[in-house]
């Protein structure tokens, strides 16, 4: 394996790329020039439009990228997506990649999503870690706009009789500032600045706007969902949504660029869609539907990646992205790491800006044996779904032979197509070139693919299958504030709606430190809330402690802190 690149290699890596004119890519794809909109010569737009020309083309394979429960540093599951759709190519396929759009918050490119790594990157690396075409801050702006309508209607009068005590909008910037995300507005006079109460500000990914964005099928589909949100319940307890403030319709006006996907490039020129952000904790941690839609009609492989593990994001790709595109997957890709299974045995932590523990680079087939059940738990999540499941082991310089072949013993028995060790990291595509021949295998046969759950079950009833199904749970326990929520929601009308669970990445259950395969252990589901427009209700699962001076809203940045009050998880 070449060597390992640093990080000050992959910024090297990414600013010597000798990239491809947009347009050119563009073609690659059968993208007319009159069909994308040019920002500068690296990224476009592409318009909806193109949808109609596309409808009668043949769908490509589906393939989604996800892992098993990571460590705080992340197993590479967008590095590994970026690799393989650059290894398609190196065995004579073509592919695309669908990957979400990185947040400046709440630390800079911590949410899921962002460029790769290595060589095996989105190119050029500062756009798409920054501004990009503008996206975030069309929707940091339309949910600002809602909150701004909000707080108009109530200084003018208040005809809806929104109740200031239970009002669900907070507002949002793309980055996390400690000072904003707790505070008192309307201070000074009240005949100019309105009613004094609290409020705060979350990071915009965490909008339910950017949920929308990102489950949207069309412009029209967009104008309807925003017009549902949810911004306070009036005396009566009845929900007052953007629809009744005569918010959405500006809204939509302000997001009519954002909702164009947009098109950029591997460091090997394989197209990619980089298009919304939502976090995969209170959301569902997916790029577009509506991607999703043109890079299925433009290729033979579509590869996207669904954040954090089986159990989150790869569950909400099935259960609430599918549902709502009708696309069905071919295969699933579970990305694994030799370091990640050998801290699952209990032997080592893994802390953000801390040096490896040594164990966790030697050769130790003990631990990683007594780590794997993590990982077949991953694999019997991504069966249950119908689909067949290719372990991509993102290989490290300190792996050994043995221990990859210890993962792949391991996970053949546990029902795997296959296991391959991938050095995309080092190699780019030509390292990844093995595993799209097992991606390629594994979709050769029609998958089985079915929901977890029908939308017809309660939401209990729902909660308590992903629970006892994906997390190995043997029940839930609900506080009476949950209980409440889930009766009023019902008697909403809302009992239908997929759910979107909200708990630690680190661990299967709901407490990052349990690791491996944790059994026997009951799911606490201490509140649920609600995402109307965006079409889901979210459970707040275990005791997620926020971070100093921000309030128990769950759209905000969180911790999983540990017993000793080490910080193990952000999200």
């Amino acid at each position: 394996m070449t060597a390992h690149p640093t990080k000050a290699d992959a910024l090297s890596i990414a600013q010597s790329a000798k990239l491809k004119p947009i347009s050119e890519v563009a073609a690659m794809m059968g993208l007319n020039s009159d069909e994308i909109e040019l920002y500068g010569s690296s990224k476009a737009k592409i318009k909806l439009g193109v949808l109609d020309r596309l409808a009668t083309q043949s769908d490509a394979k589906y393939v989604v990228v996800t892992a098993i429960t990571p460590t705080p540093l992340g197993e590479g599951k967008t590095t590994t997506s970026i690799g393989l759709a650059q290894g398609m190519h190196h065995i004579g396929r073509n592919a695309i990649v669908a990957l979400r759009q990185p947040s400046l918050g709440p630390v800079f490119g911590i949410k899921g999503g962002g460029s790769g790594g290595g060589r095996s990157q989105v190119v050029p690396m500062e756009e798409i870690n920054l501004h990009l075409t503008g996206d975030i801050h069309a929707v940091t702006t339309a949910h600002d706009l809602l909150s701004a309508f909000m707080d108009a209607h109530i200084f003018h009068g208040n005809e809806l009789g929104i109740d200031t005590t239970r009002i669900e909008l907070r507002h949002v910037i793309d980055m996390l500032d400690r000072s904003l995300r707790h505070i008192m507005q309307g201070l000074g006079d009240p005949e100019s600045n309105g009613q004094p109460r609290e409020s705060g500000f979350d990071i915009s990914v965490a909008s339910e706007v950017m949920a929308i964005l990102a489950l949207c099928k069309s412009l029209r589909d967009l104008r309807e969902r925003l017009g549902k949100i949810i911004v306070a319940y009036n005396h009566q307890g009845e929900p007052v949504t953007s629809e009744q403030l005569r918010a959405a319709g500006a809204m939509t006006v302000l997001l009519r660029e954002a909702i164009k996907p947009n098109l950029m490039q591997t460091l090997e020129g394989t197209p990619a869609l980089v298009h919304c952000g939502p976090f995969a904790n209170i959301a569902h941690g997916n790029s577009s539907i509506l991607a999703d839609y043109i890079g299925i009609k433009s290729t033979e492989f579509l590869i996207t990646e669904a954040g954090f593990g089986a159990d989150m994001g790869f569950e909400k790709f099935c259960d609430i992205k599918c549902r709502v595109s009708g696309l069905k997957p071919d295969a699933a890709v579970i990305v694994a790491t030799v370091r990640a299974l050998k801290m699952h045995s209990g032997r080592y932590k893994v802390v953000a800006g801390k040096p490896l523990d040594p164990g966790l680079t030697r050769e130790d087939l003990g631990s990683l044996e007594e780590g794997i059940p993590n990982l077949i738990a991953h694999i019997e999540i991504v069966r249950r779904m119908g689909l067949p499941a290719v372990v991509a082991i993102n290989a490290f310089p300190t792996d050994t032979e043995a221990e990859w072949r210890l993962i792949e013993r391991a996970a053949l028995e546990a029902g795997a197509v296959s296991a391959v060790p991938a050095t995309h990291f080092a190699n780019g595509g030509a390292g990844a070139a093995d595993l799209a021949h097992a991606v390629v295998t594994a979709t050769s046969t029609p998958a089985n693919f079915e929901f977890l759950y029908p939308l017809d079950k309660s939401l209990k009833e729902k909660i308590d299958t992903i629970a006892t199904q994906c997390y190995g749970a043997s029940g839930v326990e609900y506080t009476q504030v949950a209980e409440a929520k889930i009766e009023s929601y019902t008697e909403m009308g809302y009992g239908n709606l997929p759910i979107c669970m909200a708990k630690s990445h680190l661990s299967l259950s709901h407490d990052p430190k349990l690791k491996g395969r944790p059994t026997g252990f009951t799911l606490p589901v201490r509140d649920v809330r609600l995402s109307a427009g965006a079409g889901f209700v979210y459970p707040l699962c275990g005791n997620m402690l926020t971070m100093p001076g921000l309030p128990s809203d769950p759209a905000g940045a969180h911790m999983d802190i540990d017993e000793n009050g080490q910080v193990v998880g952000l999200y």
